[in-house]
Protein backbone atom coordinates (compact mmCIF):
# COMPACT_ATOMS: atom_id res chain seq x y z
CA UNK A 1 0.00 0.00 0.00
CA UNK A 2 3.00 2.38 0.60
CA UNK A 3 4.39 1.55 -2.34
CA UNK A 4 1.03 2.52 -4.39
CA UNK A 5 0.64 5.81 -2.49
CA UNK A 6 4.33 6.53 -3.16
CA UNK A 7 4.14 5.88 -7.07
CA UNK A 8 0.98 8.34 -6.82
CA UNK A 9 2.38 11.57 -5.25
CA UNK A 10 5.33 10.72 -7.33
CA UNK A 11 3.72 11.17 -10.67
CA UNK A 12 0.53 13.14 -9.51
CA UNK A 13 1.51 16.55 -11.12
CA UNK A 14 1.99 13.84 -14.58
CA UNK A 15 -1.63 12.67 -13.72
CA UNK A 16 -3.30 15.83 -13.57
CA UNK A 17 -1.77 17.49 -16.72
CA UNK A 18 -3.19 14.31 -18.26
CA UNK A 19 -6.58 14.47 -16.76
CA UNK A 20 -7.15 17.98 -17.92
CA UNK A 21 -5.42 17.37 -21.43
CA UNK A 22 -7.96 14.28 -21.70
CA UNK A 23 -10.86 17.16 -20.59
CA UNK A 24 -9.92 19.82 -22.80
CA UNK A 25 -9.33 17.40 -25.53
CA UNK A 26 -12.72 16.02 -24.91
CA UNK A 27 -14.82 19.51 -24.83
CA UNK A 28 -12.90 20.59 -27.55
CA UNK A 29 -14.26 17.45 -29.73
CA UNK A 30 -17.59 17.59 -28.28
CA UNK A 31 -18.22 21.41 -30.21
CA UNK A 32 -16.33 20.21 -33.19
CA UNK A 33 -14.39 17.10 -34.24
CA UNK A 34 -10.99 18.08 -35.76
CA UNK A 35 -11.04 21.25 -32.77
CA UNK A 36 -11.07 17.75 -30.65
CA UNK A 37 -7.92 16.18 -32.36
CA UNK A 38 -6.21 19.06 -32.96
CA UNK A 39 -5.81 20.38 -29.66
CA UNK A 40 -5.33 16.55 -28.16
CA UNK A 41 -1.96 16.75 -30.28
CA UNK A 42 -0.91 20.11 -29.25
CA UNK A 43 -1.78 19.33 -25.31
CA UNK A 44 0.02 15.72 -26.09
CA UNK A 45 3.20 17.68 -27.41
CA UNK A 46 3.28 20.37 -24.80
CA UNK A 47 2.95 17.65 -22.10
CA UNK A 48 5.64 15.60 -23.54
CA UNK A 49 7.71 19.30 -23.56
CA UNK A 50 6.63 19.88 -19.75
CA UNK A 51 8.01 16.44 -18.78
CA UNK A 52 11.02 16.24 -20.29
CA UNK A 53 11.99 19.33 -19.09
CA UNK A 54 10.72 19.22 -15.78
CA UNK A 55 13.61 17.23 -14.63
CA UNK A 56 12.16 15.93 -11.06
CA UNK A 57 15.32 14.66 -9.83
CA UNK A 58 15.85 11.24 -9.27
CA UNK A 59 15.85 10.49 -5.24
Amino acid sequence: MKNLIRGLARYCTDLVLLGGAVAVAVGAGMICLPAGLIAGGVLAIAGAVLSSLGGGGER
